[in-house]
């Protein structure tokens, strides 16, 4: 069985490695807000969240197939609950019978701990069983039509029946009855494990019925070396039955194991949208395009683990860049470019991995990955400079990056003078945006954002962060052309006060 709650044709992958700028991602970002959210205080929902969120697919249908789930998530969030803890249940019930059988390798202690590892396995499957016929009419999506489809298939009242049977019959508590040749030397080979003639024979069938010859010994109770070549011989026997049945154990315990882990990504997704709707925040289900679309639409994004960390309103902004490459972000200081473009990088996450979106409305092409290069502290082991380290990440990036690919920097190539960050700055956003790069760029590099708005002013998205004519910041992110100043005095003002006092001290 399968849960085949994230992909239609596939199990998720748990043991997928994140990507290697995994580290980047997070710190750029601020995604762990995000996690602590989904987690809501369970370590495993939080890495099942970091796994899925950083790993999204990039194909539309499979995000349309994971919104349809989680829009059941969120319509019946006990019922999964509930799902989710049979499958929490069951996955740990299977560790405690393990650690009580102290060796695997013999054939006997193999068949008992499979044994109660599946009769316990019955239980929880009965469970879900139960849960579908009483919850089944309530789901509309195909990821559960096709879970419960599938649990009413594959767990009839027929299966647990041929189940118990086969259960009862591996106890033997009548023995075991094994066939054998005699292999070279008269060595015992081809040992095979019987079905017994006829293991409940009525009274008159004991006394008269015709009963195959057999010949018989007893070991004697002291005889230890004849009790052990017993024990092996029946150990041969039950070898190959034993092994099946706890492979068949395994096969179930990889189903629960799935189902828990899908499961939990479900069910962080639907934590955070209970942590945004508890604040307020308005979400949409983001609408995932091809990438070749270029598509880029927002209505009221905001910054998500900005919002999750603070009480006050968070301001949201719309972005129109549609069939654009490139999108230049400038203005002044403290004005919300970084927030702006922090909520560009979560959102497209969030998108992908098929949780709602911190918006009203969102639309985007799906990307195969999202970089981000964003401005770094001085070197502490004085091995190089800020520059030398910002080229080498981006060299780095360079190597990795493709077609569709999205790029969010953060006051890239500012570690240099405005001449040289700015010839910089103009060469790679021309080598990357002709190999099919989208780029979000906010910088102060002014000779950058003007050449670049002369050249592009048709083809890319020029915004800037709004200043109000007192010099407040809205905290808005507006289309228009980039200024020559960033407002630099009006954070000297707020700090040290006016010009006039401080030419008086």
């Amino acid at each position: 069985m399968k849960a085949l709650l994230m992909y239609r044709d596939r199990d998720f992958d748990t043991d997928r490695e994140p990507p290697d700028n995994a580290d980047d991602l997070i710190d750029d970002l601020g995604l762990d807000p995000v996690f602590d959210a989904m987690a809501a205080g369970d370590d495993y929902l939080q890495a099942i969240a970091r796994l899925a969120i950083l790993t999204g697919p990039d194909d539309p249908d499979t995000i349309r197939y994971r919104q349809g789930v989680l829009r059941d998530c969120l319509a019946h969030p006990d019922v999964v609950r509930e799902i989710y803890d049979v499958a929490m249940d069951a996955s740990a019930g299977e560790k405690k019978f393990y650690f009580g059988i102290l060796s695997t390798r013999n054939p006997e202690y193999t068949l008992h701990r499979s044994l109660q590892v599946m009769q316990m396995f019955m239980e929880h499957l009965r469970q879900l069983r139960r849960i579908r016929d009483d919850q089944h009419a309530r789901f509309g999506s195909d990821g559960f039509t096709a879970l419960f489809d599938t649990l009413a298939r594959e767990l009839s009242d027929e299966y647990f029946a041929q189940v118990d049977e086969h259960l009862k019959r591996l106890r033997f508590r009548n023995g075991v009855l094994i066939s054998a040749r005699l292999g070279m030397a008269l060595s015992g080979s081809d040992y095979i494990l019987r079905r017994p003639l006829d293991e409940r024979p009525g009274w008159w069938r004991r006394i008269l019925g015709d009963r195959p010859e057999e010949y018989s010994f007893t070991v004697p109770e002291r005889d230890e070396a004849g009790a052990r070549a017993l024990t092996e011989l029946r150990g041969r026997g039950v070898n190959l039955v034993a092994n099946a049945l706890g492979h068949s154990a395994d096969h179930i315990l990889s189903f629960f194991r799935l189902l828990r882990a899908e499961l939990a990504f479900y069910l962080g997704a639907v934590n955070l949208h209970e942590a945004l709707s508890a604040k307020q925040a308005p979400v949409c289900f983001p609408e995932p395009a091809e990438a070749a679309s270029r598509t880029l639409t927002a209505e009221g994004l905001y910054d998500v683990a900005l919002r999750l960390r603070t009480d006050d309103t968070v301001v949201g902004n719309d972005l129109a860049a549609d069939g654009t490459s490139l999108i230049m972000v400038t203005g002044a200081n403290q004005g919300g470019k970084s927030t702006f473009l922090r909520s560009v990088g979560l959102a497209q996450l969030l998108m992908q991995a098929g949780c709602v979106v911190p918006a009203r409305r969102f639309a985007a092409s799906v990307v195969p990955a999202v970089f981000t290069h964003y401005k770094r502290e001085e070197d502490a082991t004085m091995e190089s400079g800020k520059f030398d380290e910002e080229l080498k990440r981006m060299s780095g990036i360079a190597d990795r990056i493709g077609r569709y690919c999205l790029l969010l920097c953060n006051e890239s190539f500012a570690a240099t003078n405005e001449f040289e960050g700015s010839e910089i700055g103009r060469q790679i956003i021309g080598a990357l945006t002709e190999a099919g790069v989208r780029i979000v760029f906010v910088t102060h590099l002014y000779d950058l954002a003007r050449s670049l708005n002369d050249r592009h002013a048709e083809t890319a998205v020029f915004l800037r962060a709004e200043r109000l004519a007192d010099g407040r910041r809205s905290f808005r992110v507006m289309p228009a052309e980039p200024l020559s100043t960033s407002y630099g005095e009006d954070l000297y003002e707020q700090i040290f006060g006016t010009g006039t006092d401080v030419a008086a001290q």
